[in-house]
Formats: structure tokens, C-alpha cells, sequence
């Protein structure tokens, strides 16, 4: 069986979307929405970070229960560097491409839930099965957010 290697990829997948969100936050603060809107849909894929890093253990797999957390001193020094010298793009069109990439990513991680989820039927593990149909409306739930915000901010950007 490849489960291990399925929880392990949507660990990957789950950590990478919540820390995604919180790059989003922190880059946009002036908008108060999507700063604290981010970091609330950040909180549910931290959840099911450790979730996913309990239930692996039964399938042979050690993930860490810590999610990725706030961004690091490196990181918030090499985006301020690239503001102050001037490379960093329009904040309109940087706010498109931060929801774009939350959208893109929370549909991989959309996609790994179904693959578990149809697994756990196949073999009937009522655990995995259970984590899945938990988990995965959150994971639509951050997809349909960042689309709306696209559709609400891709107008006023790219036509002024």
C-alpha cells in the first residue's frame, strides 16, 4: 500500500498552503480582509497539518505535527530588500498573483484529499475516510475564497 506516501504528500501539500496563506497575510496588511481572512484559512491547514501527522503513524509514516509557522527573519528581510530597491511589483497585480498561487495550490491539496479519500473507500479504513470528508471541505472552502478575491480584485487591476 502507498498511503504513507499519499499522507505524506498532503502533509507537504497542507504545510505549503498554510504557509502560503501566511506569506499572503503578511504581504498584504493594508487590506484587512485578506490579511485576516488568510491567516484564519491558514489555522484550518496548520489543523490539518497535525492531523494528517497523527493518523500517518499508523501507516508507518513520522511527519511532523508543527506546522510551518510565521515567516522567518530571512524572509521578511529579503521581501523588505526587495521593496526598498524597488522589485517588488505593483501591489495590485502582486495581490493577483498571491491569490492565483493560494488558488492553485489549495487545488492540489484539494486533489490529494480526493485521491486519500478514494483510497480509504477502496480499502475501507473508516479513519482515513473519516480525516478526508473533515478536512477536504476546508480545503474548498480556501479554493473558493481566493477565486472570489480574484473575481473581486482582477477588474480594478489589470483595467487601470
Amino acid at each position: 500500500m502507498k498511503i504513507g506516501l499519499t499522507l505524506r504528500e498532503l502533509h507537504r501539500s497542507e504545510n505549503d498552503l498554510a504557509h502560503e496563506l501566511i506569506q499572503v497575510s503578511e504581504r498584504h496588511k493594508v487590506d484587512h480582509e485578506i490579511f485576516y481572512v488568510a491567516r484564519d484559512l491558514a489555522v484550518w491547514s496548520q489543523r490539518h497539518v497535525r492531523e494528517i501527522a497523527t493518523i500517518a503513524e499508523h501507516y508507518g509514516e513520522k511527519l511532523d505535527h508543527e506546522p510551518e509557522g510565521e515567516l522567518g527573519l530571512m524572509e521578511r528581510a529579503r521581501d523588505k530588500g526587495s521593496e526598498l530597491v524597488g522589485r517588488a511589483r505593483t501591489p495590485g497585480l502582486l495581490m493577483l498573483r498571491d491569490l492565483r498561487e493560494v488558488y492553485m495550490k489549495a487545488a492540489g491539496v484539494s486533489v490529494d484529499w480526493e485521491l486519500l479519500a478514494q483510497a480509504a473507500q477502496g480499502i475501507k479504513h473508516v479513519d482515513l475516510l473519516q480525516l478526508a470528508e473533515e478536512c477536504h471541505p476546508d480545503t474548498l472552502r480556501q479554493m473558493r475564497w481566493a477565486n472570489a478575491q480574484l473575481k473581486v480584485q482582477a477588474t480594478q487591476v489589470l483595467v487601470s
